[in-house]
C-alpha cells in the first residue's frame, strides 16, 4: 500500500526559533524514548503501547521523528474533532494571539468566552439550552465530572450517586468513584464503594444472558426495582451519571429506548441525570452530541476534549434551576483558557457549518458494514460496534467456545498484537473494552473516504496477521471469559 501523503508543508506553521532547534535535534526516536522512560512516571499508558516520536502533524496523519508516517485514529482520545492542525482551530489562535488579548482570565468575562458560551449554547439541544447555565472548571474532562457531581450534591441535598458497570468517567477520586474500573479505583479506600453500581446493556455480553431489546429491557426493570425497594440498600440519589456510548469501556453504545428509560425512571424520582459527553460529543457519533439520538434531554451534560479545539478546555452545563451554588463554591484557575476558547468556538462552527456531524454519522455506516463483512471471515473477531466515527472491534479467542450468545472469551493478547500489526503498518488504534480487548477507533470527523479505505485496509491486514500469528503459538493464548 502507498504511504499516506502529507500535505504541502506551507499547511503546517513553520516553526519558531526554539521549536526548530528542538526539530533539528531529533536525530535518534531509539534516545528519546529511553529518556522518556527514564524520567517519566509509571503511570504513562500510551506512549508504551506507541512508541512512535511525532514530529510533524496535519489532517490525521502523523510523522515520526523516524520519518514514518502513521494514519492517526486515536486523535487526542478523540479530542481532535478536525485532526492535527486543522486551519480553521489555527487561524482562531493566530488571531487571538496577534490580537493581544490576555491568555489567563480566571473566570472574568471576555469577548472570546462570550462567543465561545454563544457557539456551545447554540450546539445544544434546544429545550436544555433554553435556560441553561455553564460552569468551567479546570482542563480536563475529570474536572467537570467532578464538578457535575458536586453540583447535583449540593442542589438535591443527598450524597448517593448511580453510575454503570463499564463506565469511565475519569482518573480524579470522584470520578474514579463513578467508573466502573475496580482495579483503577483500588486507592481510593472507602469512597469507592459509594455509587450504586447498575447494569448497563451490552449485547456482546450480556449480564443476564439475553442480549438485544430484552437484555435492555431487563437492565431497567433492574435499575427501577432497586430505586423502588426500600430494603435495597441504595442511599437516596443526588444523581445518575451515564456515557451515550461507553467509550474506554469497549465502544458500547446505550440503546436510545433504554436511555430515555433512564430518563423516565429519573425524572420520576426527582433524580438529575448527568450525560458525560467528553468523548461523544462535538458530532463523534453522528449527532452533534450523543444523547440526541434518544432525544433525551438531560439535567447535566459534561463537556471536554473536542469543545477546545484541541487545547485543554471543560464544563458543565445544566439547567438554571439547579444552580444554588455559592459564589467560590467551584473554582479552577484554568478555567479561563481564551486559546481553547477560541480555537473550541472555530471547531464547534466549523462542525456545525460543514455538517461534520452528518458526515461522521455515513461514514461511520459504511465502515461498520465493511467491519461486520469482515467480521463474518474472521473469527478473532468477536462483534463489530459503534455509532458515527467512534467504533469498536472485540477481540476474541477464534478457536474458543462460545457462550449461548455467541460470545468467545476475550482474547487481550491478540488485540494486543493487532495493536502491534496495525502500527507497522502505518495506522494507530488503541485498546478498551473490559479486557482491554476492543480495538478502538477515533478517526476525526475530516477524514476523507481515501483515508477511511487506508485505514480499513490496514487494520484488516493487521487483523490477519495477528490471527495467523496466534494460531501458531497456542502457548500465548490468554483468553479471558466476559
Amino acid at each position: 500500500m502507498s504511504p499516506t501523503v502529507l500535505p504541502p508543508a506551507a499547511t503546517v506553521p513553520a516553526p519558531g526559533p526554539a521549536a526548530a532547534e528542538a526539530a533539528t535535534a531529533i536525530v535518534d526516536p531509539a534516545a528519546i524514548l529511553a529518556r522518556q522512560a527514564a524520567r517519566e512516571s509509571a503511570a504513562r499508558t500510551y506512549a508504551r503501547s506507541l512508541p512512535v516520536v511525532p514530529v510533524r502533524a496535519s489532517g490525521m496523519t502523523i510523522e515520526g521523528a523516524d520519518g514514518r508516517r502513521y494514519l492517526d485514529c486515536l486523535s487526542g482520545a478523540g479530542t481532535l474533532a478536525l485532526g492535527h492542525n486543522h486551519p480553521v482551530a489555527l487561524q482562531a489562535i493566530r488571531e487571538l494571539l496577534d490580537s493581544g488579548a490576555p491568555l489567563h482570565v480566571l473566570d472574568l468575562a471576555t469577548p472570546v468566552k462570550d462567543a465561545f458560551t454563544t457557539e456551545l449554547f447554540a450546539s445544544l439541544p434546544e429545550e436544555f439550552a433554553r435556560d441553561a447555565r455553564i460552569q468551567f472548571c479546570g482542563p480536563a474532562g475529570t474536572d467537570a465530572v467532578e464538578a457535575a457531581l458536586k453540583l447535583v450534591r449540593t442542589a438535591t441535598g443527598r450524597s448517593g450517586l448511580l453510575a454503570f458497570t463499564g463506565a469511565y468517567h475519569g482518573m480524579t477520586a470522584g470520578a474514579l468513584a463513578a467508573g466502573g474500573d475496580s482495579a483503577a479505583r483500588a486507592g481510593l479506600g472507602g469512597s469507592a464503594s459509594t455509587p450504586v453500581r447498575l447494569p448497563f446493556p451490552y449485547d456482546y455480553r450480556c449480564p443476564f444472558g439475553l442480549g438485544g431489546p430484552e437484555g435492555a429491557r431487563v437492565s431497567a426493570r433492574w435499575t427501577e426495582s432497586l430505586l423502588a425497594d426500600p430494603k435495597g440498600g441504595v442511599d437516596p440519589s443526588a444523581g445518575m451519571i451515564v456515557e451515550p456510548v461507553q467509550g474506554e469501556g469497549g465502544v458500547v453504545p446505550a440503546p436510545d429506548g433504554w436511555l430515555r428509560e433512564m430518563r423516565r425512571i429519573t425524572s420520576a424520582r426527582g433524580i438529575p441525570l448527568i450525560v458525560d459527553e467528553v468523548q461523544t460529543g462535538v458530532g463523534r457519533t453522528g449527532a452533534f452530541w450523543a444523547v440526541q439520538h434518544s432525544g433525551v434531554v438531560p439535567d447535566v451534560m459534561v463537556v471536554s476534549k473536542a469543545v477546545g479545539g484541541s487545547l485543554p478546555l471543560a464544563a458543565v452545563v445544566y439547567r438554571g434551576e439547579l444552580d444554588v451554588w455559592e459564589p467560590g463554591a467551584h473554582a479552577g484557575t484554568f478555567r479561563g483558557n481564551q486559546l481553547a476558547m477560541a480555537a473550541g468556538a472555530a471547531t464547534l462552527r466549523f462542525v456545525r457549518q460543514e455538517r461534520l456531524a452528518e458526515r461522521a454519522a455515513g461514514l461511520g455506516e459504511r465502515m461498520l458494514a465493511r467491519l461486520r463483512a469482515l467480521h463474518r471471515l474472521l473469527p478473532a473477531m468477536g462483534d463489530v460496534r459503534g455509532r458515527g466515527l467512534m467504533l469498536g472491534v472485540e477481540i476474541v479467542e477464534p478457536e474458543a467456545d462460545a457462550d449461548a450468545l455467541g460470545a468467545r472469551p476475550a482474547a487481550p493478547g491478540l488485540a494486543a498484537a493487532v495493536r502491534q500489526e496495525a502500527l507497522r503498518r502505518g495506522l494507530i488504534v488503541e485498546l478498551g473494552g473490559r479486557h482491554s480487548s476492543v480495538v478502538r477507533l477515533l478517526p476525526p470527523l475530516t477524514m476523507t473516504d481515501e483515508e477511511a479505505e487506508a485505514v480499513l485496509e490496514r487494520l484488516a491486514e493487521a487483523l490477519d496477521a495477528a490471527s495467523a500469528a496466534h494460531r501458531t503459538v497456542p502457548a500465548a493464548r490468554s483468553g479471558v471469559r466476559g
